[in-house]
C-alpha cells in the first residue's frame, strides 16, 4: 500500500513539470546583439523586449562614424535613463588586439587571442554578471556569423552553463546551436567520399576555422561566397574591426 502511494506521487510530479524542466537544465541566459543601423528607440526596445538589464559592450573601439548613438558615452547614458546597466569589455574581448596577431603570418588570430590571460578575466567577467543580469553582448555586425562576438566569444563559452541566445537584426531570436548549424550548412561542410562521418561537434568546429579563414585572413578576391550578409566586406589583417 505505501509502495503503490510513492508510485503514484512520483508519477504526480513528473506530470507537474515544465517540459523545458525536464529537456534543459537549468542555465543563465546569454544575448547577444549588433547594433547595425537600428535606431536608438528600437534599439532599447529590442533589449526591453527580451528582459536585458545590462549591456557587455566588446567593441575594442566603441565609437561609430556612420551611428553616433552608438558612441560610448552616448550609449551608456540612454542605457542608464533606460534602467540598462552598461559594462564595457572591449579592452578583454575585443577583437581589434595587438596581441591578436600570428608571429608567423602577420595576420589577426583569434586562436592567439585566446589564449590571452586578459580574454580569459574577460570571460569570467561576463559570466559572473549573467549571475546577476539579463546580459546581451553587444558589438557592431548585425550577422552574428560575421561578428567576433559569435565566432570567438560564443564558441569559447561552450561548458560554461550557459543559454545563448543571438537577437537578430528583424528582432527574431536564434539558439546559438542552430546558429552554428546555419553556418555548416551555410559553408556546405559535407564529408568527402574519402572521409568517415564527423560528429557534429567536429563540423560545427571546421566551419568556425573556415569562417573565420574567410572574414578575417582572405583577400577580397579568394574568398568565396557564404551567403551570409555582412554589414562590411571580407576583413584582412589589420582593417578596423570588432
Amino acid at each position: 500500500m505505501v509502495l503503490t502511494r510513492v508510485i503514484v506521487l512520483v508519477i504526480v510530479n513528473i506530470e507537474d513539470m515544465k517540459d523545458d524542466e525536464m529537456v534543459e537544465p537549468k542555465c543563465n541566459i546569454l544575448y547577444t546583439i549588433g547594433h547595425s543601423n537600428h535606431t536608438i528607440e528600437d534599439f532599447i526596445a529590442l533589449l526591453k523586449r527580451y528582459g536585458v538589464t545590462c549591456i557587455a559592450d566588446v567593441r575594442s573601439a566603441p565609437y561609430s562614424r556612420h551611428s553616433p548613438q552608438f558612441n560610448r558615452e552616448s550609449l551608456a547614458l540612454v542605457l542608464q535613463n533606460a534602467n540598462i546597466e552598461y559594462m564595457y569589455l572591449g579592452k578583454e574581448l575585443g577583437a581589434r588586439r595587438v596581441d591578436g596577431y600570428s608571429h608567423d603570418t602577420d595576420r589577426l588570430s583569434f586562436e592567439q587571442i585566446a589564449k590571452t590571460g586578459e580574454f580569459k578575466t574577460g570571460l569570467q567577467r561576463l559570466i559572473a554578471a549573467t549571475s546577476e543580469h539579463r546580459v546581451a553582448l553587444m558589438c557592431a555586425e548585425k550577422e552574428p556569423l560575421e561578428c567576433h562576438r559569435s565566432i570567438l566569444i560564443c564558441r569559447h563559452l561552450k561548458g560554461h552553463n550557459l543559454c545563448i541566445r543571438h537577437i537578430l537584426q528583424d528582432g527574431n531570436v536564434e539558439d546559438h546551436l542552430s546558429t552554428e548549424r546555419r553556418l555548416v550548412k551555410t559553408l556546405k561542410i559535407e564529408p568527402t567520399l574519402f572521409e568517415s562521418p564527423k560528429k557534429e561537434t567536429e563540423t560545427i568546429e571546421q566551419a568556425y576555422d573556415q569562417q573565420i579563414e574567410r572574414i578575417f585572413c582572405r583577400p577580397e578576391e579568394q574568398r568565396k561566397p557564404s551567403g551570409i550578409k555582412s554589414d562590411r566586406p571580407c576583413h584582412s589583417g589589420k582593417t578596423k574591426l570588432g
